[in-house]
């Protein structure tokens, strides 16, 4: 079951050639060239992405976005922080491929225990991101405060 949104605002993109092809926002600001990296068999062209490059940033911003959020609500300042996300791909035990995530959180200004319980709230309450992967993509915290 997944809960109902109010849109707010929606992001188009398209993508032409799969995981050998090109994909771009329809506004523009997004448009890159993608290529299957060596690693999984495919010829990892230069100055290419693939989907998971994509979905990594766009995690780390938001996450980033969520941490900020949840730290003003506790009179934290955790704008500063780094968000790194890793994303991996590979197959899956079930068949097909899967997905598999770190989020490296750091912030040397916030101390370690405080960053740590505002990036698990950030994570389990805020972040769309992480309520859209939750039960399906294993998500792992790595939390580095001061």
């Amino acid at each position: 079951m997944t809960d109902k949104i109010d849109a707010k605002f929606t992001a188009h993109a398209t993508a032409t050639g799969g995981r050998n092809g090109h994909t771009a926002s329809d506004d523009g600001l997004i448009s890159v060239d993608l290529s299957v990296p060596k690693a999984m068999g495919g010829p990892g062209k230069p100055n290419t992405a693939t989907p998971e490059h994509l979905f990594a940033a766009g995690y780390a911003a938001c996450f980033g976005g969520a941490l900020d959020f949840i730290g003003k609500q506790h009179k934290v300042n955790a704008a500063g922080a780094s968000i790194t996300a890793a994303v991996s791909i590979g197959p899956r035990e079930g068949g097909g491929f899967g997905l598999a995530v770190t989020l490296k959180v750091e912030d040397a200004s916030v101390p370690q225990a405080t960053l740590e319980a505002l990036a698990k709230e950030a994570h389990e309450k805020i972040c769309p991101y992480s309520h859209a992967t939750r039960g399906n993509v294993d998500v792992t915290l790595a939390v580095h405060g001061g």
